[in-house]
């Protein structure tokens, strides 16, 4: 094939990501400097397509960004009123108080949002600033420079066909140079997977970890409707099999966001997260809410769960990781927005102290430096522990032995249980079907619970079908000759889209197939794959998810 010929542009900063690490960045470049040159480059259709989180948004990130927030029209105007956690069982729940839990877990002053609307806003004011935002821009590719730092992106190809060879509609996309290129692609980046990989970045921290988050936008009787209720959920229905919980948290008009997350640290092949969280949707507490309402949204996400000891350098020649590809989640709070602000605006600060040195392509110590030492570690340091122990020993244990370190940590800023290590992956974590039975999740009742296509219909996901597939296989034969004979296939169950399925024909061998088309770009499959088989790269920009207000 003939050499790819691509325009250049240089810019100061280059941010792949248009969620809140990437935006707060660069608004505090423009802060800085009204005429350092930043570009935000988003891979949805626009920002916040892309976007999905819980949220309750712990506001100091955005406080220490945008102090007049509130005067700025930001869409945070849902305050949580009132804060619920709840044990449940089959038929029934135990509240559990709130009062013994450490003040870091209070949600007080802490705001019920949608974080696209969030980024959407965030992008206004990027804007406002002279940030160049420019959404449908996937970026595929590095590029290095003759040192070996990274110095831009490939962002914009378009026209490929399926077996990657230029059609006659190609577009080669562009190289946009950076004196320092930033990667706030969230959880999983394909981008930061690589210069994790390339620079060793994980050398020093633990093993990463996860969960998958997946969530329903309602719109309930006005009746049921409690503006500013969050409520969280431990238990049913899964019980021993896995850690994990729910949220629901009503937000404005009429409307409740009622998520699931699934730790995905399970042993059992047969389980399914999408499953597990629709049938939570049955039992008689939450049931009652939805009763005559409707579903207008739905989406899953994979989230980070590693915590303070899973956080990799987060500096490499020429660029820096930022918010969730830095895995900058507190687990317990289930929050990391507020950390992704942090770091931003960490980050920008230290790139236009080594721009105005003359500096460019070299590590942004200082950065990793806050990282390790500001507000970010004070936040992760107290709640290291929650997650392992939960893993280790289960989630009662988890419950008081966490709490315990929680609250010495909060009062005295010492772990009197040090620092737990996590294990195995989640990958390594999947243990052979041999040694568990199937799991008969209930049929769907389509007024609570839902098939999968019919949520993914929910998610207004759409690609391009004539372009490369973006879930790549290093080997094509290992989903059958490895994964079926042995873990009974099990993406065919932890992929919360219906991407991948074993077609099996009388007389015929059976073929795995991929419907890349159903992605919701989760990136579970590229965590969870028991032989790590899959990679998930970008599809060409604009395609995925278009979530409204997730």
């Amino acid at each position: 094939m003939a050499e790819i010929i691509r325009e250049a542009m240089d810019y100061d900063v280059v941010i792949v990501g248009a969620g809140p690490a990437g935006l707060s960045a660069a608004i505090r470049l423009k802060q800085l400097d009204a005429d350092i040159e930043v570009v935000v480059l988003e891979k949805g259709s626009e920002v916040g397509a892309h976007i999905l989180s819980g949220a309750v948004l712990d506001p100091a990130g955005l406080d220490a960004l945008i102090p007049d927030w509130k005067d700025k029209g930001a869409p945070i105007t849902v305050p949580v009123k009132t804060d619920r956690f709840y044990l449940l069982g089959p038929a029934g729940q135990m509240r559990i108080p709130t009062g013994p839990m450490p003040p870091l877990m209070s949600n007080h002053g802490c705001y019920i949002v949608s974080m696209a609307n969030v980024c959407r806003w965030l992008a206004e004011q990027a804007e406002a600033l002279g940030v160049e935002v420019f959404p449908g821009m996937a970026c595929s590719e590095l590029v290095y420079g003759d040192a070996g730092q990274v110095r831009g992106v490939v962002a914009g190809e378009f026209g490929k066909k399926p077996d990657g060879s230029p059609s006659e509609a190609y577009e080669p996309g562009m190289i946009l140079n950076g004196k320092y290129v930033f990667l706030s692609e969230g959880v999983r980046g394909s981008l930061a997977k690589e210069v994790i990989a390339k620079f060793d970045l994980d050398a020093n921290s633990d093993v990463a970890k996860f969960g998958l988050g997946m969530k329903e936008i309602w719109e309930i009787d006005p009746e049921k409707h409690r503006e500013g209720s969050v409520t969280h959920t431990m238990g049913w229905p899964l019980g021993k099999k896995v850690g994990g919980g729910s949220f629901i948290y009503h937000i404005d008009n009429n409307q409740v966001y009622v998520g699931f997350v699934v730790h995905l640290n399970y042993k059992n092949p047969y389980l399914s997260p999408y499953h597990e969280f629709q049938q939570f949707k049955h039992h008689p507490m939450v049931a009652e809410l939805l009763k005559g309402g409707k579903r207008v949204a739905y989406g899953a996400r994979a989230i980070s769960e590693g915590g303070w000891q899973s956080i990799p350098k987060t500096v490499f020649p020429g660029g820096a990781l930022l918010g969730c590809s830095a895995g900058l989640l507190n687990v317990p709070r289930i929050k990391g927005n507020h950390n992704a602000m942090h770091s931003g605006k960490a980050a920008a600060e230290a790139a236009f102290a080594a721009i105005k040195e003359g500096r460019s392509g070299d590590e942004l110590t200082a950065y990793d430096a806050e990282i390790r030492n500001g507000k970010i570690a004070k936040d992760l340091k107290p709640v290291r522990n929650v997650k392992p122990i939960w893993s280790k020993l289960g989630m009662v244990p988890s419950l008081m032995l966490g709490g315990f370190d929680m609250w010495v940590a909060n009062l005295t800023g010492w772990n009197p249980l040090g620092t737990w290590k996590h294990g195995k992956s989640d990958a390594e974590s999947t243990q052979p079907a041999a040694k568990f039975k199937p799991i008969e999740y209930p049929k769907p009742d389509g007024k609570l619970s839902f098939d999968r296509l019919t949520s993914v219909s929910f998610s207004a996901t759409n690609h391009e079908e004539s372009q490369p597939c973006h879930l790549k296989l290093a080997d094509p034969d290992l989903p059958i000759s490895v994964n079926l004979a042995k873990y009974a296939e099990p993406a065919q169950r932890y992929c919360p889209a219906g991407v991948y399925e074993v077609i099996e024909q009388d007389g015929k061998e059976p073929r795995f197939q991929i419907n890349f088309q159903n992605c919701v770009h989760c990136k579970t499959c590229d965590i969870k794959d028991p032989s790590q088989n899959i990679t998930w790269v970008t599809p060409q920009g604009g395609d995925g998810p278009n979530y409204p207000n997730m």
